[in-house]
């Protein structure tokens, strides 16, 4: 061999070394390089970023859950339902995800089965449709079948007080046919409402049976009683709040408060042992109890109406009041809605959930005579059986007044004036008492005052302040004229004389307890001094004289032939004439009638007050009674007296001298 050949070997491997060790340093610079990179963008990721990323992390591993507080019942004074939250579940899905969803869970049953993915493929479709049609069919049949088998079982449907389900009502079943369903499960749309208000346990069971059906939590609200009290209550807006009446006033005490607790979970749903923590735990609405008889109401209500219809009135208002604590037995009016029907086509044939036997006021007309009398009682001006020589008109500050009916100067007594609703001597006894004392009665009993009812939207009322009475305020203002109250501020005038001449303001929440039992503490009614247990006691006693019946007619009163059969009533007529809209000036042929009384007048034990809106004829049946509301509260006197079992009323001697001969 070539001894230049053997030494060139060597020099080649050499130089071949000498690359592979300059590439294997550039290698490793290489190396080093993206580690310095890897170990400077960790640092910067754990240092930089770290806290941020930690808690995305967290947050999307953290669930904050709320446990909805349950809107708390209204009962009336026995504890019946007048409104009540039920806990029922929603049936909802996904159409187009369980659509999808369902054809993976079809591909897969048969490819178990030995399909090919040809023979999986073209069968998938049909095997979708047929699981939707199951769907379809099952859910309702499963819904009817728990409402038979809770009809089976005979339990008992009474509602108790605590407004659990399956103590209670049970949730009414709920309309749906496997038509609309199907409907819905073939919708285009990424959430649907296959059933609403549908029991919580059917609805889990059909939710586990299932894919892709979810039972959503909803409340409903439940009014048994449709439109009795309707004007009391209220109602709820979907989202829960309150609306009307007492559901409105009363919504913060009503509502509770939600629970709520945090957890984390994994990537798959399932809850992760041991995160639960930031426990509050829910608390639901109050239980409120009012001072209504549902009874009593019920009837109130259904009088009115048929008094509406008889009379041919606008509408129509009553008011009930414990004659001695004030509290509201009953507060009806026409027209009231029911909130279980068709909102829109009730709100368009004139029903609505307006409580105007608090927020409409108007002229009371002769019915407020009654604070002239006391007034003059108290300021011992007049007696019952004083003889006034009353004309047929009076002339006050060019104002010109006349009674209702042509007559000479006749010999009235104060009982008389009243009895027989003279304007003139009305107005004769107020000059008497002044226009100062006047305005001083009219604010003890009330008048211009808002009653502080816990109701929404109550009117106060109108009456002038004293420094605007012009020359002719003061031949309006006693006999009931110049001057408007709400139905509620009427039987409140009345309640203070039955009450002996103190004013308890009306209420109609009678107590309030919480979830744990406590009650809470609710404000005392203000009371006021109106005038004396004597005076009142005259009072009451005088305008008995309204329903006084003579055979010869010159001692019957102007309620005559409304009176109940061995019991003494005690109350007053009333009739306002309107504004005119188009005028200005009051009409000649719209007016308010009106009524409120006391029963029985010996013993007080309620307060009546009612309002016929522009009525045509009589309020008993076939338009008759006469242009009077006293028929109406006769009927509820004496449904009152029945249902109490009042003892009849002592004798009260002889008739009242209304015409002295």
């Amino acid at each position: 061999m070539d001894p230049r050949k053997r030494q060139a070997q060597p020099q080649g491997m050499s130089a071949q070394k000498v690359i592979t060790a300059r590439r294997m340093r550039i290698l490793t610079a290489v190396f080093l390089v993206v580690a310095l990179v890897l170990v400077g963008r960790l640092a910067w990721v754990q240092l930089k970023w770290g806290p941020q990323l930690q808690t995305v992390a967290a947050e999307q591993r953290e669930r904050e859950f709320v446990d909805p507080a349950r809107r708390g019942a209204i009962v009336d004074r026995e504890g019946n339902f007048l409104a009540y939250t039920m806990k029922a579940r929603s049936l909802t899905v996904s159409p187009v995800t369980l659509r999808r969803e369902l054809g993976e869970l079809a591909r897969n049953e048969m490819y178990e089965e030995g399909a090919t993915r040809a023979e999986a493929e073209a069968q998938q479709e049909a095997r979708v449709e047929d699981m939707l049609r199951q769907m379809a069919n099952e859910i309702p049949t499963m819904i009817k079948a728990d409402d038979v088998e809770e009809s089976d079982k005979g339990e008992n449907k009474e509602k108790n007080k605590d407004g659990d389900k399956g103590e209670k009502d049970k949730l009414p079943t709920p309309k749906v046919n496997s038509k609309d369903i199907l409907e819905k499960l073939h919708a285009d749309s990424d959430y649907e409402v296959l059933v609403r208000n549908v029991d919580p346990d059917v609805a889990a069971q059909v939710a586990e049976k299932f894919h892709g059906v979810a039972a959503d939590r909803q409340d409903i609200r439940e009014y048994p009683n449709g439109a009795i009290a309707e004007n009391i209550v209220g109602r709820v807006s979907m989202d829960g709040q309150g609306q009307f009446g007492l559901e409105a006033s009363s919504d913060s005490i009503l509502t509770g408060i939600d629970g709520r607790s945090t957890e984390d979970v994994s990537a798959n749903g399932q809850a992760i042992p041991g995160t639960l923590r930031d426990v509050v735990p829910v608390v639901d609405g109050a239980r409120v109890e009012l001072t209504i008889d549902l009874d009593l109401q019920a009837y109130v209500q259904q009088l009115l109406e048929q008094a509406k219809v008889n009379s041919k009135a606008k509408d129509a208002e009553a008011v009930v009041l414990d004659a001695k604590s004030g509290e509201v037995l009953a507060m009806a009016n026409t027209s009231t809605i029911d909130p279980n029907g068709d909102l829109e086509r009730q709100l368009s044939a004139g029903r609505s959930f307006e409580n105007p036997s608090i927020s409409h006021p108007y002229e009371p007309g002769s019915v407020a005579k009654i604070i002239t009398a006391s007034a003059a009682i108290e300021e011992g001006l007049t007696t019952p059986d004083e003889v006034h020589q009353v004309p047929g008109n009076i002339e006050m500050a060019g104002v010109n007044v006349a009674d209702a009916w042509q007559h000479d100067v006749a010999p009235y007594t104060t009982a008389g004036i009243f009895g027989k609703s003279s304007n003139v001597g009305t107005l004769m006894l107020a000059q008497k008492v002044g226009e100062e004392r006047f305005d001083d009665y009219l604010n003890r009993f009330g008048i211009g005052q808002s009653t502080g009812i816990e109701l929404p939207n109550e009117s106060s009322g109108l009456v002038p302040a004293r420094e605007q009475w012009s020359g002719g305020t003061f031949a309006n203002l006693p006999i009931g004229q110049g001057m408007s109250v709400t139905t509620l501020q009427l039987a409140s005038v009345y309640q203070a004389l039955a009450n002996g001449g103190e004013r308890i303001e009306p209420r109609v929440v009678k107590s309030v307890t919480q979830p744990s039992g406590e009650q809470l503490p609710q404000e005392d009614p203000r009371r006021t001094r109106v005038v004396s247990e004597k005076t009142a006691k005259t009072v009451v006693n005088m305008f008995r004289a309204a329903f006084q019946d003579d055979p010869n007619g010159v001692n019957s009163g102007t309620a005559q032939g409304n009176s109940v059969p061995g019991y003494q009533l005690s109350g007053k007529t009333g009739t306002a004439q309107q504004v005119n809209p188009d005028t200005g000036a009051y009409s000649n042929s719209d007016y308010w009638i009106t009524f409120a009384g006391i029963a029985p007048a010996d013993d007080p034990r309620f307060v009546v007050a009612i309002m016929l809106d522009d009525p045509e004829r009589g309020p008993l049946e076939g338009g008759g009674g006469g242009q009077s509301s006293a028929p109406v509260f006769t009927e509820i006197a004496n449904w009152l007296i029945n249902r109490e079992n009042i003892p009849q009323s002592p004798d009260p001697g002889e008739p009242m001298v209304l015409q002295a001969q």
